[in-house]
């Protein structure tokens, strides 16, 4: 299949999606102060069309960019990480300031059908590529200011299935203010999708653990909106 008619066959697909939306059941997951949807959205064979071309066409970052500052120290990113965006979009974390790429036809052709599913609008992605089980995020709230916090984190996931654990604030706390919350753990699915809704990101913390034995590769898009501009 040539480039071409893989984008072809590509926006075609979303286009039934978004025909069908109304009978996509989504999962329904809450606790206290959480509250996320999720839903294996793509098919195996769609899914690996999208994997396929985001290895070919996603430019990750290199250099000063592929770290971030923790306690006074730079140290490397355990994955790789790029953004994608509209013009002057830029977003901070970890003291580090990520510039957003312009935006190719295939991540606006996903944020397009996002943007349809949820209705809400995006003007950010970022994209995390785990190489295999070694690669992972710590635990960790998407709570910067730059962020509209009442439009929810749309996460999609395409490759290795990997472990998203979420913990909740209090129950990191030490001594008498810890609380005993049990955390939430989920596997993300190849082909699959979970919105982060208010207030999830202001209580609990979430992270990608390693896992010796998935070898395989994680692509993550996490399409946000940017306010602060």
């Amino acid at each position: 299949m040539d480039k071409f008619s893989n984008f072809q066959s590509l926006q075609e697909a979303f286009q039934e999606i978004v025909k069908n939306k109304n009978k996509i059941k989504w999962k329904k997951i809450q606790q206290e102060n959480l509250s996320l949807d999720y839903v294996i959205l793509f098919s195996s064979s769609l899914g690996k069309i999208l994997f396929d071309e985001l290895e070919r066409l996603v430019e990750y970052y290199s250099g000063e960019l592929t770290k971030v500052k923790i306690f006074g120290k730079y140290h490397q990113i355990p994955r790789e990480q790029v953004a994608y965006g509209d013009t002057g979009v830029k977003y901070t974390f970890s003291n580090v300031t990520v510039p957003a790429r312009p935006w190719f036809p295939l991540l606006e052709a996903v944020r397009n059908l996002i943007e349809s599913l949820t209705s809400f609008k995006y003007n950010f992605v970022l994209i995390n590529r785990y190489r295999n089980g070694n690669d992972h995020i710590g635990e960790h709230r998407d709570d910067e200011k730059e962020l509209d916090k009442h439009t929810p984190i749309t996460s999609l996931s395409f490759g290795q299935q990997r472990t998203f654990v979420l913990k909740h604030r209090d129950a990191r706390l030490k001594g008498k203010l810890k609380r005993n919350i049990a955390p939430v753990k989920m596997e993300l699915e190849h082909g699959s999708v979970l919105l982060m809704n208010w207030p999830t990101n202001e209580y609990w913390y979430h992270s990608v653990p390693q896992r010796k034995k998935c070898n395989g590769v994680r692509i993550n898009l996490t399409f946000r909106k940017i306010t602060d501009l």
